[in-house]
């Protein structure tokens, strides 16, 4: 629990001083020219990921290795993250050989083939503002080119953003539609006969990212 607690406080600390009307006043990729850099924390932020098959799921952790939110006034407007491949945990599987087993055949070439691809990242493009969102609620749609196993898609997706003094912040869950990046292992779109061997072609990132002014 303390392991998220810290991160998710700060994450407060900076979405809570943005109000939704003010937190994004214009994102376009114009707007990132020459706007100030935020180095990304990978020690106070989080990201999660979720997959589920026919008869079952599994849910875990993956590290940011590096990355920057790009700030002009208090709106992020850019940005680039940079995920290691290598960190990623099943935390729902207690068994250490079931644990190695079930990572190893995820970073096989079936998956993400890690040893090729050993990062995955995700360049903003644009944050749009959601008029009228609640303050608790999601205040923007951030666009941008996710680049998994060596193949780039556009994204969009809402998300919580904010900026106070040093500290910049984005939070929220995306979907992602593996097949759309070559990760066909499993898929019935691809593999009919398969039946409840299937694999859901989707799965969930849950992000916290924590930037912090260089």
């Amino acid at each position: 629990m303390k392991k998220y607690l810290l991160p998710a406080l700060f994450a407060v600390a900076v979405l809570g001083a943005a109000p939704a009307a003010s937190a994004q006043k214009n994102n376009s990729a114009k707007m990132a020219t020459n706007a100030p850099a935020y180095a990304v924390q990978p020690q106070l932020s989080t990201l999660g990921w979720e997959g589920k098959a026919v008869t079952h799921g599994h849910n875990g952790t993956m590290n940011f290795s590096s990355g920057e939110l790009l700030v002009k006034g208090n709106a992020i407007v850019g940005g680039t993250v940079t995920v290691d491949m290598k960190s990623m945990k099943a935390t729902d599987i207690k068994d250490a050989e079931s644990h190695g087993k079930f990572v190893g055949h995820m970073s096989s070439d079936d998956f993400f083939g890690v040893a090729t691809y050993p990062t995955s990242t995700f360049k903003i493009v644009s944050v749009t503002p959601i008029k009228g969102a609640a303050k608790d609620a999601d205040n923007a749609t951030i666009t941008g080119d996710m680049t998994i196993k060596g193949v780039t898609q556009r994204i969009s997706f809402p998300a919580k953003v904010g900026v106070k003094g040093d500290l910049a912040s984005a939070t929220g869950k995306v979907t992602i539609d593996r097949t759309k990046f070559g990760l066909k292992y499993g898929s019935k779109s691809f593999f009919e006969s398969i039946g409840d061997k299937a694999i859901y072609d989707t799965f969930d990132l849950t992000f916290n990212v924590i930037a912090k002014k260089a």
